[in-house]
C-alpha cells in the first residue's frame, strides 16, 4: 500500500534530522583527536592538513559548478575556516570539557540570529534549546575564570552560528532561483577553499615550522586520515544534504548532541571518566533534542 501523502512529506525531514545525527556523532568522535593534535600542530596546520585529504575526495565535483554554488560555497568556506581555527585555537589554550561547552552555544546563538532575520520560534525549539544548555551546563561547568581561549570559542560558535543559518538561506535562494542546491558541490568548494586558506596561513609561517611540518603530521596521520575522509569530506558533504531538508534552528539543536557523543568516545579513547553529573546532563540534552522535535517545523513570518 502507498504512503499517504502527508506521511511522504514528513520523510525527507526525518532523513534530514537522520543525516545530522549522523554528522554530530563523527563530529564527536574527532573531538579527543583534536585535542591530543594541539600539542604538536597548530590551528591552521591541522585546518590544511586534513582539508588535503578531503579536496583530494571531493575535486572531481568542481567540474561543471554552477556560478551560486561557487559563491555560496566559497562564503560558507569562509566561516567555516574562520570558526574551526578559532575553535582549536582555543582549544589549545582552554580546557576540552570548557571549549565544547562553548562550542554547544551556538544552540542559542543560531535561535537568537534567526528571530534576528524574522522566523518566529515554536515553544518546542525554544525548550529543546533551553534544556540544550542546562544539560551542556551541568556536564562542563568548571568555576575556572574566563580567559582568552574561552573568547577565542565564543567567537568560533558566533562564526559557526551564521555557518549554519548561511546553509539555510543558500537553499531558499537556490529555490527562488529555480535551482537545486547540490551538496557534493558546496562540500567540494568549501574543502578547496579550506585548504587553500589552510595552505596560505602554514606558509606565512615559515622557517622551523614549516621543515618539521612532514615528521609532526607524521606522528598524527592516521587521526589526520580520519579528520579528513570522515570529519571533513564525508561529513561536510552529508551535513550539506540534511541542512537542506531541515530548519537551521533544528539543525543547531541536534549539533547540540556533539558534546556528548564527545564525552562518550573520550571515555574509550583517553580514558576519560564521566561523573554522575555529567551523565544527567547528557540525558537532559538528549531530552531536549526529543523536545524540539515535537512538532519538527518552525514556521517563518
Amino acid at each position: 500500500m502507498a504512503a499517504p501523502p502527508a506521511e511522504l512529506a514528513a520523510r525527507p525531514h526525518r532523513w534530514g534530522v537522520a543525516a545530522l545525527l549522523l554528522v554530530t556523532v563523527v563530529w564527536g568522535t574527532t573531538f579527543p583527536a583534536m585535542k591530543a593534535m594541539t600539542g604538536e600542530l597548530r590551528a591552521v596546520e591541522i585546518i590544511a592538513l586534513r582539508f588535503a585529504v578531503a579536496s583530494a575526495v571531493l575535486w572531481p565535483f568542481l567540474r561543471r559548478i554552477r556560478a551560486p554554488e561557487l559563491r555560496w560555497g566559497a562564503w560558507m568556506g569562509l566561516l567555516m575556516f574562520v570558526a574551526t581555527a578559532l575553535q582549536v585555537s582555543g582549544l589549545a589554550l582552554t580546557t576540552s570539557n570548557r571549549n565544547a561547552f562553548i562550542t554547544g552555544l551556538n544552540v542559542v546563538l543560531v535561535p537568537i540570529l534567526a528571530s534576528l532575520l524574522g522566523q518566529r520560534l515554536g515553544w518546542p525549539v525554544l525548550a529543546g534549546a533551553a534544556l540544550s544548555v542546562l544539560g551542556m551546563s551541568a556536564m562542563f561547568y568548571e568555576a575556572a575564570p574566563w580567559g582568552l581561549g574561552d573568547s577565542l570559542t565564543l567567537a568560533s560558535a558566533f562564526c559557526y552560528a551564521v555557518y549554519v543559518l548561511t546553509f539555510e538561506q543558500c537553499s531558499r535562494a537556490m529555490a527562488r532561483a529555480g535551482q537545486h542546491c547540490r551538496p557534493e558541490r558546496l562540500a567540494a568548494v568549501q574543502s578547496a577553499l579550506m585548504l587553500g586558506l589552510g595552505a596560505a596561513a602554514v606558509a606565512m609561517q615559515g622557517g622551523d615550522a614549516l621543515a618539521t611540518l612532514p615528521a609532526r603530521a607524521q606522528a598524527h596521520a592516521w587521526p589526520l586520515l580520519y579528520l579528513g575522509l570522515a570529519a571533513s569530506a564525508g561529513m561536510v558533504w552529508l551535513q550539506a544534504w540534511g541542512q537542506a531538508r531541515v530548519r537551521a534552528v533544528e539543525a543547531a539543536l541536534m549539533y547540540s548532541l556533539e558534546p556528548v557523543f564527545a564525552a562518550i568516545t573520550a571515555v574509550f579513547y583517553i580514558h576519560e571518566v564521566l561523573s554522575g553529573r555529567a551523565l544527567a546532563g547528557a540525558a537532559v540534552i538528549v531530552l531536549g533534542v526529543m523536545v524540539s522535535q515535537w512538532t519538527g517545523r518552525m514556521r517563518s513570518v
